[in-house]
């Protein structure tokens, strides 16, 4: 794990966040989308870099007293090296910096690897939104309170 750094996502770094969101999210967010995020006042990109590489990524929402993890994804090929751990960390010492007490996320109700690494954190299950994702497609609303 000693080779895995964080860094701010810029639009150099595009290409290959949205390789990622590509293998990750479907259905994935598109370059403009992307690019129109990086954009916006509200939200922060990190990465996770293995030497030169982007392997993984995390947006999020930054609003007043909240942070909203809008994405957290992995590149395939570099799972279980401890990236998405790295990820976690980076948001909470954003959140920490910025003072804001309280994160939130939702989750594919199917998708246990994500509710297992945000319930290491901290998060707690407190909603359901039916078929957020689609038919039968539901997310979980987490929230960690407790950041400060």
């Amino acid at each position: 794990m000693n080779d895995l750094m964080v860094c701010e996502i810029d639009e150099a770094y595009l290409d290959e966040v949205l390789e990622i969101n590509n293998l990750c999210f479907n259905p994935p967010w598109s370059l403009d989308s992307l690019r129109n995020e990086l954009k916006n006042k509200f939200s922060k990109y990190i990465a996770v870099k293995k030497k030169n590489k982007i392997i993984g990524y995390a947006a999020l929402w930054l609003i007043i007293d909240e942070a909203h993890i809008i994405n957290i994804a992995v590149h395939p090929d570099y799972r279980g090296i401890g990236a998405s751990s790295i990820l976690m960390d980076a948001i909470i010492d954003i959140c920490k910096n910025h003072k804001i007490p309280g994160i939130t996320l939702e989750v594919r109700s199917n998708n246990t690897v994500a509710q297992n690494l945000y319930k290491k954190y901290g998060f707690v299950e407190e909603g359901l939104r039916k078929n957020y994702y689609g038919d039968n497609l539901h997310a979980i609303i987490m929230w960690k309170k407790n950041v400060l």
